[in-house]
């Protein structure tokens, strides 16, 4: 049976990953670029200022009844961003692909970071509010009420409702589950009762609770994976030259399939590139902005910076830094290693002992805030199509809760290949909305900047 399963979501997959999808992914960032005025070059600095370095700002963390504060939204778009597909899925991605698939994930984000600016101007632009007086938001409401296409935006909640149970839930768990094991000797199961525990006492709770965890979560993992990967590197510093060398070289390396078909390596190395790359970022998906909407900013394009800044972070900075360990080691090439197991194997070649240890405790906290962040994206999905139903919405966050156990005791080729392809379907009426509002996304943007200038003049 899961051999039938696993063939039919492989076909679904080649079609939804096709050439077409990685035009359209990358087209749509491509377009929304030249709206904006490629705003991901020209605003750089201005996007650091408000994002990275006014993090201690009051304005970030200003909150009311209606909402989250700016920061706790990002928090949680950032739990749910800088996951194991920062560590899993870039492992995944350099064996299935080559390293080459890494300098197509630099691609992806670089117009990925205007698809997700964007998505989340929109969100903010069309949320509304729920029986509590709290703001949501998201692609089904950008697409209900921005293109009036009522049956596309139940399409993408539809599509991201299964999703999280995979792409936010069951992969995250299950790169828990092996990471303990590879490290600790922790059977599977016994992580699973454990960390279906703790996940349940904070979804359960809400978005504000999901959301007050995070925000104190998702700064201190971070620091501590960019700073562990850091060290590593430093010591292996004189093989980086090298690795960057082999990044490009197998980016363009036009050899060919075994039936003799040009170009299959460039081919396989954008597929794992731009399909990787958008499950570490999540540009183009729409899961994002569905945490921003229910931030208590009334700025669009404020809370759109920070959109820019996650993909930056998460694929530029995060994926490169983990990529770079994995290649200055060499142990890639073995193909013994696959996953996280790749990534703690290649960390503990470096850092004998405290790499696996590195690599596994960032994989529980990534894994474990993506859980977090994605429970609250998938409670959304299902309030939009029960018109908010307070049991459907209880009975899902149940659900997803048995999820976590699942995927710590499931099969880690089925479990991604079931969350690439639900990844793929959700993201296709998103990028139908962004492209049909995309005029509305560059007014938007325009007149926030006139609205600067003004205030730089007095």
């Amino acid at each position: 049976m899961l051999e039938i399963i696993s063939r039919v979501d492989e076909a679904i997959n080649n079609i939804v990953w096709g050439p077409v999808m990685l035009v359209l992914l990358i087209g749509t960032g491509f377009f929304l670029s030249a709206k904006t005025g490629f705003i991901q070059f020209g605003k750089f600095g201005y996007m650091l200022r408000h994002t990275l370095f006014g993090v201690f700002s009051k304005k970030q963390h200003r909150k009311d009844e209606a909402g989250v504060s700016a920061f706790q939204a990002v928090a949680t778009a950032m739990a749910g961003t800088i996951g194991t597909g920062s560590i899993a899925g870039l492992a995944t991605a350099i064996v299935s692909g080559g390293p080459g698939a890494l300098f197509w994930m630099w691609v992806s984000a670089l117009f990925g970071m205007v698809t997700k600016y964007a998505e989340i101007v929109l969100a903010i632009r069309y949320r509304e509010k729920n029986e509590k007086g709290e703001w949501v938001g998201g692609p089904m409401y950008y697409i209900k009420n921005g293109l009036g296409i009522k049956w596309l935006a139940g399409a993408f909640a539809a599509f991201a409702m299964i999703a999280c149970l995979g792409t936010g839930n069951a992969t995250q768990s299950n790169s828990i589950a092996i990471a303990l094991e590879s490290t600790l000797g922790l059977r599977p199961y016994i992580t699973g009762i454990v960390l279906t525990v703790l996940c349940a006492v904070v979804i359960l709770g809400g978005v504000r609770r999901i959301a007050s965890v995070n925000e104190k979560l998702v700064p201190f993992m971070a620091i501590f994976y960019v700073l562990c990967a850091l060290s590593a590197l430093i010591l292996t510093f004189d093989r980086i030259p090298a690795a960057f060398s082999l990044i490009f070289r197998e980016a363009f390396n036009v050899k060919a399939a075994a039936g003799g078909t040009a170009g299959y390596g460039i081919m396989l190395a954008m597929h794992y590139g731009f399909s990787r790359g958008v499950f570490s970022n999540e540009a183009g998906l729409g899961s994002a902005p569905i945490a921003h909407a229910a931030s208590s900013t009334r700025d669009p394009v404020r809370q759109g910076l920070w959109g820019m800044f996650e993909v930056f972070f998460t694929t530029i900075i995060i994926c490169t830094l983990s990529g770079l360990v994995i290649l200055t080691t060499g142990i890639w090439e073995s193909g013994e290693y696959h996953g996280s197991a790749l990534s703690i194997a290649s960390f503990n070649a470096i850092l004998p002992g405290i790499g696996g240890v590195i690599v596994t405790l960032s994989t529980v906290f990534f894994a474990l805030s993506t859980i977090l962040g994605w429970a609250y994206y998938g409670e959304v999905c299902i309030g939009y199509l029960t018109r908010k139903s307070k049991r459907a919405i209880f009975l899902y966050r149940c659900v997803y809760v048995i999820f976590v156990f699942i995927g710590t005791v499931g099969s880690l080729d089925l479990i991604w290949g079931i969350s690439e392809t639900m990844n793929g379907l959700m993201a296709i009426p998103n990028l139908i909305g962004l492209l049909g509002l995309s005029g509305t996304v560059a007014k938007i943007t325009k007149n926030h900047g006139m609205r600067e200038a003004e205030k730089q003049e007095k």
